[in-house]
């Protein structure tokens, strides 16, 4: 008997890599393509030195991370936390906290990565690109009204063989 559509392994959904995107990592958007509408869910490959993304919060659209395997870091506001498989990182919409997750080590990591679908009304704000901010400015999707955050000295951009995992 056929499985239905709705079933499906990660490894037989994997998108890509886009060489020109800010979001250089091995992604399977597992919800969409397997057809929810509501939550996005993804898998999500960091090799040694990406990240997921540019330090971002959004507006109106909650995420979370939950690390499968490996030792990624999470950039929060400038400053680094290590995290190991079992972790889970939620992040609540309309806060401001800027978000990342790195991998500064020798191995791969592999996340679940997931929040609400794209919203309308959602705004981003780059912590650490003003040229993004500017990009959304101009499409109407820039937070300009996001609670201002103090932040820390990583530069947010992910090193690898810089952590070493014991």
């Amino acid at each position: 008997m056929k499985r239905p559509d709705f079933i499906g392994n990660y490894k037989d959904l994997m998108n890509e890599k886009d060489p020109n995107s800010e979001m250089k990592q091995s992604r399977a958007s597992i919800g969409k393509k397997l057809g929810l509408t509501k939550i996005g869910i993804h898998i999500e490959i960091l090799e040694p030195g990406e990240r997921t993304s540019w330090p971002h919060a959004k507006s109106s659209e909650e995420e979370f991370a939950y690390v499968l395997e490996g030792y990624p870091d999470v950039w929060i506001n400038g400053f680094l936390h290590p995290l190991v498989t079992g972790d889970f990182v939620a992040f609540p919409s309309g806060t401001g906290i800027a978000h990342t997750f790195l991998n500064n080590t020798d191995k791969n990591v592999l996340l679940l990565v997931g929040g609400e679908a794209t919203k309308k009304e959602n705004q981003y704000s780059y912590a650490l690109h003003q040229e993004e901010n500017e990009k959304r400015k101009a499409i109407g999707e820039y937070w300009e009204e996001c609670p201002k955050q103090e932040l820390g000295p990583h530069d947010g951009l992910a090193r690898k063989n810089t952590k070493v995992i014991e």
